[in-house]
């Protein structure tokens, strides 16, 4: 059954009622991508009226074809919709302030008293959790992405790929989307464009921006618009990139991380689970910003906050910042770390909308296009699997294979799995419950 409208909306909707609850949805947004896009659906469409469902989708369609965070693409896709240009880039910006500085504090709560029972007691819980989650993901998306045998393929070799092979990331994904393009040119059906369908209807009252609606005048509407924005944000993220390097020279931190998360924005297809292994490698292995145990209780932290899990990077910033100075500097350091990770992750999803939606209001969906980003979409299942093998090994043997096994950690593991495949709990609540159990443990052992 339909929700109700909670009014008839008016089509001079106020930039500062939109702002408002931007900025509300970015306090309140738990769940991952699936549980966003649901909170933005039932009040944006079903009860406030905003936008109209085939407008809605329509937007949805796009941002889940681009690397990044798809809600907050799809929240700042709306706001461009409603006021312009700045509606968009002020709707983009709310969705991920709140978690950006909360993420900020724990990382500082984290290094300097991490090590305090009932701090180590809820990382101690939640790791579990989180590899479960994982898993779930992975099944969650497979559910939807897999749906012929090619696809299944490209998944499965992914996975080979980067599990026995370690081949980089970046060629996985090239490969994929080349795979999706080619089996599409050999057999049509053999990839199959995302499907989206909705469970709910919006039959009811008339809406601030329904099918019919022309772009406001506010809104860049042409090529040349379009090429105007790619400009100014390539302008802005070398002048950044620039700026950095002058003060800090090539090799320190903070232009290793203004280089490194630009590369994460635009290969992160599939989500932030997607973008995990990558960020794992570089941030652990190639520059050694943190170790294995700090990027999976960053994760940890990622999953309680509001927001894009992607958020992670302001952690990762944050803790390799922090950690690339002596003590009197860490605190400064780490706060640039974390704004620069950030900054260079998200600055591609704002150009990505500010450039394309103009174009993709005008177009309808192209198999030559879509069926590639399908492709890499398959093969992400399968670097989230890895991802998801990984967090066992380390949940379950903290000491290594030469270790014993955590007992507890299985248990409580074994236990999120079943709650989330069999009856779908709430990641928030599964977190708090497995994050309280860690505490107990870690008191009574």
């Amino acid at each position: 059954m339909s929700l109700q409208p909670l009014d008839t909306p008016k089509k001079d909707l106020s930039f500062k009622t939109a702002c408002w609850y931007w900025l509300k949805l970015g306090f309140i947004s738990f769940g991952g991508p699936a549980g966003q896009i649901s909170m933005m659906y039932q009040e944006l469409v079903e009860q406030r009226r905003w936008i109209s469902e085939k407008r809605f989708f329509h937007a949805l369609n796009y941002t889940m074809i681009l690397p990044g965070p798809e809600a907050q693409q799809l929240a700042t896709y709306i706001g461009w919709l409603l006021h312009g240009t700045w509606g968009g880039i002020v709707a983009g910006l709310l969705f991920i302030l709140p978690a950006f500085f909360l993420l900020m504090i724990f990382a500082w709560v984290y290094i300097c008293w991490g090590e305090l029972p009932v701090i180590a007691g809820i990382l101690y819980g939640i790791k579990p959790a989180v590899t479960a989650i994982i898993f779930f993901a992975a099944y969650r998306i497979g559910l939807r992405v897999l749906k012929t045998p090619w696809l299944w393929i490209i998944a499965l070799s992914a996975l080979v790929a980067i599990t026995f092979f370690n081949l980089p990331y970046a060629f996985i994904v090239i490969s994929a989307g080349l795979l999706g393009y080619w089996g599409s040119c050999l057999y049509p059906t053999a990839v199959l464009p995302l499907p989206i369908n909705p469970s709910l209807s919006s039959k009811v009252s008339p809406t601030v921006i329904d099918n019919d609606t022309p772009l406001i005048t506010t809104t860049a509407t042409t090529k040349r618009d379009s090429w105007r924005w790619l400009s100014i944000g390539c302008l802005v993220w070398l002048v950044s990139i620039v700026i950095i390097i002058f003060y800090y020279g090539t090799q320190h931190v903070l232009s290793q991380m203004a280089w490194f998360f630009t590369k994460v924005a635009l290969l992160t297809f599939g989500g932030a689970y997607a973008a995990l292994p990558y960020i794992y490698q570089a941030g652990v292995m190639d520059y050694q910003w943190l170790s294995a145990q700090q990027m999976m209780d960053g994760l940890a932290l990622g999953e309680t906050t509001p927001g894009p899990l992607i958020m992670l990077v302001t952690f990762v910033g944050f803790v390799g910042g922090w950690q690339s100075v002596s003590a009197e500097h860490a605190g400064w350091m780490g706060i640039l770390g974390a704004s620069v990770a950030t900054f260079f992750t998200f600055l591609p999803s704002f150009i990505f909308i500010l450039v394309g939606a103009p174009l993709i209001e005008k177009t309808q969906n192209n198999r030559a296009f879509t069926a590639p980003l399908t492709g890499i979409t398959a093969a992400v299942v399968g670097i989230i699997i890895k991802l998801g093998l990984f967090f066992t090994y380390h949940v379950l043997y903290p000491q290594g294979w030469s270790g014993r096994l955590d007992g507890f950690s299985a248990v409580l593991m074994l236990i999120a799995l079943w709650g989330l495949f069999r009856y779908q709990w709430n990641i928030l609540i599964l977190l708090a419950g497995c994050g309280t159990a860690g505490v107990c443990i870690s008191f009574l052992s």
